[in-house]
Protein backbone atom coordinates (compact mmCIF):
# COMPACT_ATOMS: atom_id res chain seq x y z
CA UNK A 1 0.00 0.00 0.00
CA UNK A 2 1.25 3.44 -0.89
CA UNK A 3 1.92 5.88 1.92
CA UNK A 4 0.34 8.68 -0.14
CA UNK A 5 -2.80 10.03 1.52
CA UNK A 6 -5.83 8.95 -0.59
CA UNK A 7 -7.79 12.13 -1.42
CA UNK A 8 -11.17 10.37 -1.60
CA UNK A 9 -10.70 8.86 1.87
CA UNK A 10 -9.47 12.17 3.26
CA UNK A 11 -12.57 14.00 2.03
CA UNK A 12 -14.88 11.27 3.34
CA UNK A 13 -13.26 11.34 6.79
CA UNK A 14 -13.35 15.14 6.99
CA UNK A 15 -17.02 15.25 5.94
CA UNK A 16 -18.25 12.55 8.32
CA UNK A 17 -16.26 14.08 11.20
CA UNK A 18 -18.75 16.95 11.12
CA UNK A 19 -21.53 14.48 12.01
CA UNK A 20 -19.81 13.28 15.20
CA UNK A 21 -21.83 13.32 18.39
CA UNK A 22 -19.34 14.43 21.03
CA UNK A 23 -21.10 16.66 23.57
CA UNK A 24 -18.94 15.47 26.46
CA UNK A 25 -15.39 15.50 25.10
CA UNK A 26 -15.99 17.82 22.13
CA UNK A 27 -13.39 15.64 20.37
CA UNK A 28 -14.71 15.02 16.86
CA UNK A 29 -13.44 11.99 14.95
CA UNK A 30 -14.11 10.99 11.35
CA UNK A 31 -13.02 7.72 9.78
CA UNK A 32 -13.13 6.48 6.21
CA UNK A 33 -12.38 2.81 5.55
CA UNK A 34 -11.71 1.49 2.03
CA UNK A 35 -12.46 -2.08 1.07
CA UNK A 36 -10.00 -4.01 -1.07
CA UNK A 37 -12.49 -3.58 -3.95
CA UNK A 38 -12.63 0.22 -3.54
CA UNK A 39 -15.85 0.90 -1.63
CA UNK A 40 -15.64 3.53 1.10
CA UNK A 41 -17.42 3.30 4.45
CA UNK A 42 -17.58 6.23 6.84
CA UNK A 43 -17.91 6.47 10.59
CA UNK A 44 -17.91 9.16 13.24
CA UNK A 45 -17.67 8.88 17.00
CA UNK A 46 -20.93 8.67 18.92
CA UNK A 47 -20.43 9.48 22.58
CA UNK A 48 -22.46 8.45 25.57
CA UNK A 49 -22.35 9.97 29.03
CA UNK A 50 -21.13 6.54 30.14
CA UNK A 51 -17.84 6.79 28.23
CA UNK A 52 -17.46 3.02 28.01
CA UNK A 53 -20.54 2.91 25.77
CA UNK A 54 -19.10 5.40 23.29
CA UNK A 55 -18.73 4.12 19.72
CA UNK A 56 -15.46 5.12 18.09
CA UNK A 57 -15.46 6.35 14.49
CA UNK A 58 -13.20 3.51 13.34
CA UNK A 59 -15.51 0.82 14.70
CA UNK A 60 -18.59 2.58 13.32
CA UNK A 61 -17.02 2.56 9.82
CA UNK A 62 -15.94 -1.06 10.19
CA UNK A 63 -19.39 -2.10 11.42
CA UNK A 64 -21.03 -0.43 8.43
CA UNK A 65 -18.66 -2.23 6.05
CA UNK A 66 -19.10 -5.62 7.70
CA UNK A 67 -22.90 -5.22 7.77
CA UNK A 68 -22.76 -4.54 4.01
CA UNK A 69 -20.88 -7.82 3.52
CA UNK A 70 -17.27 -6.64 3.25
CA UNK A 71 -14.40 -8.32 5.09
CA UNK A 72 -11.22 -7.14 3.34
CA UNK A 73 -9.80 -3.63 3.71
CA UNK A 74 -6.66 -1.83 2.59
CA UNK A 75 -6.75 1.74 3.94
CA UNK A 76 -8.23 3.77 6.77
CA UNK A 77 -8.11 7.54 7.22
CA UNK A 78 -8.78 8.93 10.68
CA UNK A 79 -9.32 12.69 10.99
CA UNK A 80 -8.90 14.28 14.42
CA UNK A 81 -7.51 17.34 16.07
CA UNK A 82 -3.88 16.41 16.61
CA UNK A 83 -3.87 13.34 14.32
CA UNK A 84 -4.16 10.77 17.12
CA UNK A 85 -3.85 7.00 16.78
CA UNK A 86 -6.83 4.65 17.26
CA UNK A 87 -7.58 3.40 20.76
CA UNK A 88 -6.65 -0.13 21.78
CA UNK A 89 -10.18 -1.46 21.31
CA UNK A 90 -10.28 -0.14 17.74
CA UNK A 91 -6.88 -1.63 16.98
CA UNK A 92 -8.01 -5.02 18.24
CA UNK A 93 -11.28 -4.96 16.28
CA UNK A 94 -9.56 -3.83 13.08
CA UNK A 95 -6.87 -6.51 13.29
CA UNK A 96 -9.66 -9.11 13.46
CA UNK A 97 -10.24 -8.39 9.77
CA UNK A 98 -6.87 -7.35 8.44
CA UNK A 99 -3.33 -6.87 9.59
CA UNK A 100 -2.27 -5.42 6.24
CA UNK A 101 -4.11 -2.14 6.67
CA UNK A 102 -2.50 1.24 6.13
CA UNK A 103 -3.79 3.76 8.65
CA UNK A 104 -3.49 7.47 7.79
CA UNK A 105 -3.66 9.81 10.76
CA UNK A 106 -4.81 13.29 9.75
CA UNK A 107 -4.46 16.35 11.93
CA UNK A 108 -7.42 18.56 11.00
CA UNK A 109 -5.66 21.54 12.57
CA UNK A 110 -3.17 21.46 9.69
CA UNK A 111 -3.78 21.75 5.97
CA UNK A 112 -3.16 18.26 4.54
CA UNK A 113 -2.39 19.80 1.14
CA UNK A 114 0.48 21.96 2.41
CA UNK A 115 1.74 20.49 5.69
CA UNK A 116 0.82 16.88 5.01
CA UNK A 117 -0.84 14.41 7.28
CA UNK A 118 0.52 13.42 10.65
CA UNK A 119 1.65 9.96 9.57
CA UNK A 120 0.78 6.68 7.96
CA UNK A 121 1.37 3.45 9.81
CA UNK A 122 0.60 -0.20 9.28
CA UNK A 123 -2.01 -1.63 11.64
CA UNK A 124 0.36 -4.44 12.61
CA UNK A 125 2.74 -1.78 13.97
CA UNK A 126 -0.04 -0.33 16.13
CA UNK A 127 -0.84 -3.73 17.63
CA UNK A 128 2.42 -5.67 17.84
CA UNK A 129 2.25 -9.29 18.78
CA UNK A 130 -1.26 -9.78 17.43
CA UNK A 131 -1.92 -13.29 16.12
CA UNK A 132 -1.59 -13.89 12.39
CA UNK A 133 -4.93 -14.25 10.66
Amino acid sequence: MSSQLPEDLLQAALEVRQQAYAPFSEFLVGAALRTSSGEIFRGCNVENRSYGLTNCAERVALGAAVSAGFREFDALVIATSGGVVPCGACRQVLVEFCQQLTVFLVDVDKDPQTTGFSQSVELAELLPGSPTL
